[in-house]
């Protein structure tokens, strides 16, 4: 409060109303791999905005195509806007790129493309779970080993589980005879990896020719993931979209073979006749029991989180009283009422999608002495309809004809 002294009119400035969340970006990709110049930028997290750029940065002095090339132009073929590219050159290790990352605040997205080993999968999911901000999109096998290991697979059974059940365990596990698909990446409890099967065949845009090259799809789907996030919003599961620049899969899953590799956590990619080349499937690698099964509902959490902290900073070393509790109510409950009314969470009214606790109860004498202020918060996300159902059948009286009247 200032000091009045001399009569007459004084104007202050006085801070009132909300302070907006920002929602943070969910759509900005990191792609580790061999560039074509296996001598550009080694081991540095370069941003990127188009493709023209990739192509200046690593392959000005041409080289053979790669994997993270052909990642990073399907990238921002299906709606991609802004990457990081680590070009790991002759090493090939992605662990030290990963730790790169994680400086890397603006990430959401994280691919190694064509790593399709057990290392690099366990190293990509370690580091999302780590950064609690990211999900992993891991590529499964270029090649099946087995074509009919799927069908065998189907069949399996075992007196201590479920037929479901081994066969689920049999689809993402190494088979010790050597008939494996390689779907060798672990459970993340917390939804913090997608798996995609199989690998897709486009066009190779360093070939004068054009020729075509079956190359990994975590690319392509992670501009997929970002093209959704802007058409849609983060709540949108990013499955049953077109896959642009794919011309063929290298493995036609059918409809069974699917209902043994979706419980797994493994996402197709499928060829239908009408509808052409689409993504299948919205899982994570958590189990089929999960509240993080679906991907959507992951990458919504993520957003919502950090949202949210980020916001709020303004929050640290404020006077711990009633007043601040009530601001941050106030400012969370105003976030969340928009996310609601975009539809990205479940409930007629904001009362049935989520609640924002922050009073006596949550914050109570010792917590306030400690230094806390606790917030608790609850949301119903909303889950996509995997599964359509219709019930239909036949009424034995038809159609009901309303009488004629007469004049």
């Amino acid at each position: 409060m200032p000091n009045y002294y001399t009569p007459g009119v004084y104007v202050e400035e006085t801070a009132s109303g909300t302070r907006p969340i920002q929602a943070v970006g969910t759509s900005t990709a990191a792609f580790i791999g061999v560039a074509p110049d296996q001598e550009g930028k080694p081991f540095e997290e370069y941003p990127i905005n188009n493709w023209s750029q990739f192509r200046t940065a690593f392959a000005s002095k041409g080289g053979a195509a790669t994997n993270l090339a052909h990642a990073v132009f399907g990238f921002y073929q299906n709606g991609g806007g802004r990457c990081y590219v680590i070009n790991t050159g002759k090493d090939g290790a992605i662990g030290k790129a990963l730790e790169l990352l994680e400086r890397v605040e603006e990430v959401k997205i994280v691919a190694a493309p064509g790593f399709t080993d057990a290392a690099s999968y366990e190293a990509l999911l370690s580091h999302c779970e780590k950064m609690k901000d990211r999900v992993a999109i891991l590529d499964g096998p270029a090649t099946v080993k087995n074509v009919n290991l799927l069908t065998k697979v189907a069949t399996l059974s075992a007196s201590a589980r479920s037929p479901r059940r081994a066969a689920a365990e049999a689809a993402v596990a190494p088979d010790p005879a050597g008939d494996s698909m390689g779907l060798r990446a672990r459970k993340s409890d917390s939804g913090y990896g997608a798996l995609y099967f199989p690998w897709i065949t486009a066009r190779n845009q360093f070939s004068p020719q054009n020729e075509t090259v079956d190359v990994p799809p975590s690319g392509h789907l992670a501009g997929i993931w970002a093209r959704t996030d802007a058409t849609r919003g983060v709540h949108k599961a990013p499955a049953n979209e077109p896959i642009r620049g794919a011309l063929d899969v290298t493995y036609p899953v059918t409809e069974e073979e699917q209902g043994v590799l979706n419980p797994a956590g493994v996402n197709c990619i499928r060829f239908f006749a009408y509808e052409g080349i689409r993504v299948w499937g919205a899982r994570t690698l958590a189990d089929a029991s999960s509240e993080w099964r679906y991907l959507n509902v992951r990458r919504l959490f993520n957003m919502i989180e950090e949202s949210i902290a980020r916001s709020t900073r303004w929050v640290v070393f404020e006077p711990n009283d009633i007043s601040l509790w009530k601001s941050i109510r106030r400012d969370v409950t105003a976030f969340l009422t928009l996310l609601w009314r975009q539809g990205a969470l479940m409930g007629k009214t904001p009362e049935q999608a989520f609640f924002v606790q922050c009073d006596e109860e949550t914050n109570p004498p010792e917590v306030v002495d400690d230094g806390r202020v606790v917030t608790v918060i609850g949301v119903a996300p909303v889950k996509p309809a995997e599964f359509v159902v219709f019930k239909i059948g036949q009424g034995a009286g038809g159609a009901k004809v309303e009488p004629e009247t007469t004049a």
